[in-house]
């Protein structure tokens, strides 16, 4: 018989003994910890980028929400621009010298067709309507590309019949459009031409140019004078239609219309009524005249010819008539008024106050003068062959007596002479609103070294010692160096702008009171004694003055007179320029000079004809 043992059995082991099973379990553990880390920085990633993107979206639509909404209208939304009316120009005493008027053109839409295509029988019947071969108007739309939204202008000035017969085409000229806008009127026609200037559309290398100021093809812009330097002040600003296009660029909608804004209106210093009658004067004699007040440097008129109508360019096209006579004058559109020539010797006054303010020669200095003089080898003539005996700086001035001044010259030869040459505005712009205005030419050893590969002699300041030689000025230039002994002293900067503070446009030159005082005689001088006798006439309050004649090159002698008046009181002076024109200076510009002061003082005192009283 088998005994079954009581003796209890060995505990059995706990799970949580066995290393196996803890080593397990421990490996669990950790990796649970290392996902719930991973889990936390997971966490933490997503908040802060959840953040950054909310900022974000605060920056946007908050803080620069209005910034990014103007982008994106930007790029949706378009304007087929219409050019704005250009401002007035009035004269000194607010006529109008520059308007506009209101005429129909007819403009092509290149985004109002998918298909280029399309437009051969639009063009073609178009073509019928305004007159213009189907050729021109396929060159005026292929300046434009294919499915743009901007529009070229094809025909200007349109007829009532012709806009109700693009109006009433309907469909069949879908892309063509009529619009209304401003022309350009110049009511005095050829009066003053040079300084107004006109318009026209812009060329493809302007366009190029001014592309980045907001001009595009087929916009009018200025072309010549006030027209063209101050068309930033005359353009005003574009308006037009307001359209969506969508990411091809296609119209989707017209959304409404931008008003444009007019440019500013200008008052000019010009007196019309003046500048018709110094026309009359210059008549058709080529050269130019200016009317300047020396005080303050307002320039009251100035006159060139040969010139030109600016209203034919107004039109649809200047007919070839129009154009054969252009042509036949000599270089039409060219301001002589601002152009330089050789001064002659109206430029002595320079000479005059260079020497004396050089203290190398008193006012009170006396020369004998000779029919000529020799200096390094050659011989310099006087303009009599015989000289005038011992003169002073004014009687020299009275009878510009050449000998006399290239003495003068041998003595200030040099840095003085260009000094004062610098002070007097010679070979610098005048800064009138002028686009087309010459600096003139103050030559010196440096330039004439450039220019011929040769030293400045001596023979190089006596030439310009009398205006003659390298030097050359303006009409305009000249008659601000004569402001200058008629204000007493000041140099004034010439301006056609009206402007009511002077103070910026006058300084003093700071002349000694002798060498105002002998320049002043000497002009006086030449026109009671000398070659200005045309100005002593009753008629007119006394007149200073001074004429001038450049060398005969062959084809004629340029001719100047320069003056103003009342000489005590000067309020105005006359510069007049004619170029090639033969005879001498007192007896060309003279009596232009009279006929304008003249015109001057009768229209001043609204007397007409009626003799000035002496003063």
């Amino acid at each position: 018989m088998t005994l079954l043992s009581t003796r209890p059995k060995s505990k059995p082991k706990s799970v949580f003994q066995d290393s196996s099973l803890q080593t397990i379990i421990a490996s669990h553990e950790n990796v649970g910890r290392q996902k719930q880390k991973a889990l936390s920085l997971a966490c933490l990633a997503i908040g802060a980028l959840a953040g950054g993107l909310g900022l974000r979206l605060v920056n946007l639509q908050l803080l620069n929400g209005q910034q990014w909404r103007e982008r994106a209208d930007a790029n949706r939304i378009r304007l087929i621009a219409r050019q704005p009316e250009r401002g007035r120009v009035l004269d000194a005493k607010g006529r109008e010298l520059i308007g506009s008027k209101l005429s129909h053109s007819v403009f092509l839409w290149p985004a109002a067709k998918s298909n280029p295509q399309e437009w051969d029988a639009t063009l073609k019947y178009l073509s019928k309507i305004i007159k213009k071969p189907t050729s021109k108007l396929k060159e005026r739309l292929g300046i434009l590309a294919p499915a743009s939204i901007d529009r070229i202008r094809v025909g200007r000035n349109l007829t009532p019949a012709q806009v109700t017969a693009i109006e009433e085409a309907g469909p069949i000229l879908r892309g063509v459009e009529v619009d209304a806008e401003t022309t350009r009127v110049y009511p005095h026609g050829q009066a003053a031409a040079h300084i107004l200037g006109y318009t026209g559309e812009i060329s493809e290398d302007e366009y190029q140019r001014l592309r980045g100021n907001d001009y595009k093809r087929g916009d009018v812009n200025g072309k010549l004078g006030i027209e063209a330097s101050l068309e930033h002040l005359l353009r005003g600003q574009r308006g037009g239609k307001t359209v969506e296009v969508d990411a091809a660029g296609k119209v989707v909608q017209v959304i409404g219309e931008k008003a444009s804004r007019m440019g500013k209106e200008l008052q000019l210093t010009i007196d019309i009524e003046l500048q018709k009658e110094v026309e009359k004067v210059l008549g058709k004699r080529k050269g130019a005249i200016v009317v300047m007040n020396p005080n303050n440097g307002e320039v009251l008129a100035m006159a060139s010819w040969p010139t030109f109508d600016p209203n034919m360019f107004s039109k649809e096209r200047i007919t070839q008539k129009e154009w054969d006579a252009l042509q036949k004058l000599p270089h039409p559109f060219v301001n002589r008024a601002v152009q330089a020539f050789p001064p002659a010797s109206t430029f002595k006054i320079v000479t005059t106050a260079a020497a004396i303010e050089s203290g190398k020669w008193p006012a009170d200095t006396v020369l004998q003068t000779f029919p000529s003089l020799t200096f390094g080898g050659t011989r310099f003539g006087e303009w009599n062959h015989a000289g005038f005996g011992p003169l002073g700086f004014a009687g020299a001035l009275m009878h510009s007596s050449d000998t006399f001044f290239y003495q003068i010259a041998g003595r200030i030869h040099g840095d003085t002479f260009t000094e004062w040459m610098h002070k007097f505005g010679v070979g610098e712009r005048t800064g009138v609103a002028l686009p087309d205005e010459a600096a003139g030419l103050l030559p010196q050893a440096k330039w004439k070294q450039k220019e011929f590969g040769e030293e400045w002699l001596l023979g190089d300041s006596i030439n310009m010692s009398i205006g003659q030689g390298f030097v050359t000025a303006s009409p305009l230039q000249i008659a601000a160096m004569f402001a200058v002994p008629a204000n007493g002293g000041y140099r004034v900067r010439p301006h056609i702008l009206k402007n009511k503070q002077h103070r910026e446009y006058r300084k003093p030159m700071n002349l000694r009171p002798e060498t105002l005082k002998v320049i002043r005689e000497g002009l006086r001088a030449v026109v009671t004694r000398t070659t200005g006798e045309a100005l002593d006439v009753s008629y007119l309050p006394s007149v200073s003055g001074k004429s001038g004649t450049s060398e005969d090159l062959g084809d004629g002698s340029d001719t100047w007179f320069a003056a103003y008046a009342p000489t005590a009181k000067p309020e105005i002076v006359v510069t007049a320029f004619a170029e090639r024109s033969g005879g001498s200076g007192g007896k060309v510009g003279g009596p232009m000079v009279r006929d304008v002061m003249a015109a001057y003082f009768r229209l001043k005192h609204q007397a007409p004809k009626k003799p000035i009283a002496r003063r």
